[in-house]
């Protein structure tokens, strides 16, 4: 058991460091903040740079910590958070399959980050060799706190506004389709 944690720390934290440094710098394909920020914004977060950065620092740095086991449930915590964002902002609509662009694969790798941090991240995490027990109950805090998190996250999102920021002349998707 303590290998196939290990195991899954290593890839899972591994992947979301690659996804948090595309969003962050632009590696591994990337778009970077500037063309993260631009989707951010077409999905109603304001400002998109800010929300860019926020995702990039939740993927990367929940990724690192679960890629070294270190405060495994707030790994967790910062995964959960960012993937049900997600899956609530842009796959939820799409239903289940990862063909359709569905949250199969964010629904995935949220519960799997779960799942490591209940197994306490394993005896090759660096929890478990400073001697930290962040297992149990405080693993089950991580993942509330995720849940939390996500849905606060999916929450911030504006509707489109369209007119001009700098004189407050906006109407909203609604009234710019009735005229």
């Amino acid at each position: 058991m303590d290998f196939g944690l290990l195991v899954l720390r290593l890839v899972i934290g591994g992947l979301f460091i690659g996804h948090g440094t595309q969003k962050l710098f632009g590696w591994f394909g990337g778009y970077g903040v500037e063309g993260t920020g631009g989707f951010m914004e077409s999905l109603g977060y304001r400002p998109g740079k800010r929300h860019a950065v926020l995702a990039g620092l939740g993927e990367a740095g929940g990724g690192l910590l679960l890629f070294l086991g270190l405060l495994t449930p707030l790994a967790a915590a910062a995964i959960i958070a960012v993937m049900l964002n997600a899956i609530l902002a842009v796959h939820i609509e799409h239903g289940a399959w990862a063909q359709d662009n569905g949250y199969e694969y964010p629904l995935v790798l949220a519960v799997a980050a779960g799942a490591i941090a209940l197994g306490d991240g394993g005896s090759a995490a660096l929890d478990h060799l400073l001697g930290l027990s962040l297992g149990g109950l405080l693993a089950w805090i991580g993942i509330l706190v995720g849940v939390i998190g996500g849905v606060v996250a999916a929450n911030l999102r504006r509707p489109e506004v369209v007119g001009d920021a700098e004189t407050g002349d906006a109407e909203d998707q609604e009234g710019r389709q009735a005229a």
